[in-house]
C-alpha cells in the first residue's frame, strides 16, 4: 500500500462522502473487509478521484449513472449525497437519472429516482 495516496484517497472521500460515513468505514473495517478498504481509499479515491482529466462534479454524475445501469441502490444513495457535496444540483440529478432511463431502462431509472429522492428528504434538499 502507498501511504501517501491513501491518505490523499481518505481526504477526497470524506470530502465527497463526508467524514462520518468514511470514518465509520473505516472503524468498522476487520480483518476479512480491511483489503478492500484500502483498495478503494487508495486506488478509487486517491488515484482516479484525483485525476486531472475530469473535475468532481463530472465524476459524480458519470457515478450516479453508472450505480443506476448496474442497479446499486446504496452506493446510488451515497453518492447522490456526494454529488450534492460535489456541486451537482438536484436538477441537474434528475437530468441524469433521465439519460439514465433512456440508456439504462426505465425501471432503473425510477429505482434511482426513489433513491435519490430518500436522500433529498434526508437532507432536506
Amino acid at each position: 500500500m502507498n501511504p501517501d495516496l491513501f491518505q490523499q484517497g481518505l481526504q477526497t472521500r470524506r470530502e465527497v462522502l463526508g467524514a462520518a460515513y468514511v470514518d465509520a468505514a473505516i472503524a468498522n473495517a476487520d480483518d476479512f473487509n480491511r483489503p478492500l478498504q484500502e483498495l478503494v481509499t487508495e486506488y478509487c479515491w486517491g488515484d482516479v478521484w484525483n485525476r486531472p482529466g475530469l473535475d468532481r462534479r463530472t465524476r459524480s454524475m458519470l457515478n450516479l449513472a453508472m450505480l443506476t445501469a448496474l442497479n446499486r441502490p446504496h452506493e446510488l444513495k451515497l453518492h447522490v449525497q456526494g454529488a450534492l457535496n460535489n456541486g451537482v444540483t438536484k436538477e441537474e440529478i434528475r437530468e441524469v437519472l433521465m439519460q439514465t432511463a433512456i440508456y439504462c431502462g426505465v425501471p432503473a431509472a425510477v429505482d434511482s429516482f426513489r433513491n435519490a429522492r430518500e436522500v433529498f428528504k434526508d437532507l432536506g434538499v
